[in-house]
């Protein structure tokens, strides 16, 4: 059974840092593509960050140069270091995962493993 198992998060004022990290577990789990998303209340789950197992990294517009996504293979562990944090970040943070990758890493449905969320609330 895979298990994708959050940490970090909190509150903290406009310009601080965070990282979230995402753990996975599983008898031979090897996710082809690892993400980070969002959700704000009363919108949409949004794409932030992705990579490939090939250690290729994506990030959305609104995060890029500020946000940057890692991994520690010997821990199974994603990382998102979250830098500058804006009030629009403030949201529930989710890491994402799957074994296949066929394109799309930004689309949410494509993942079939997801970690248990964690807020991020950012005050100006």
């Amino acid at each position: 059974q895979v298990q994708l198992v959050q940490s970090g998060g909190g509150l903290v004022q406009a310009g601080d840092s965070l990282r979230l990290s995402c753990t996975f577990s599983g008898r031979a789990f090897s996710p082809a593509v690892m993400g980070w998303f969002r959700q704000a209340p009363g919108k949409e789950r949004e794409y932030v960050a992705a990579m490939k197992s090939s250690g290729t990294t994506y990030s959305a517009e609104s995060v890029k140069g500020r946000f940057t996504i890692s991994r520690d293979n010997a821990k199974n562990t994603i990382y998102l270091q979250m830098n500058n944090l804006k009030p629009e970040d403030t949201a529930i943070y989710y890491c994402a995962a799957d074994p296949y990758y066929s394109g799309g890493y930004y689309i949410p449905r494509i993942y079939t493993y997801w970690g248990q969320g964690t807020q991020v609330t950012v005050n100006s």
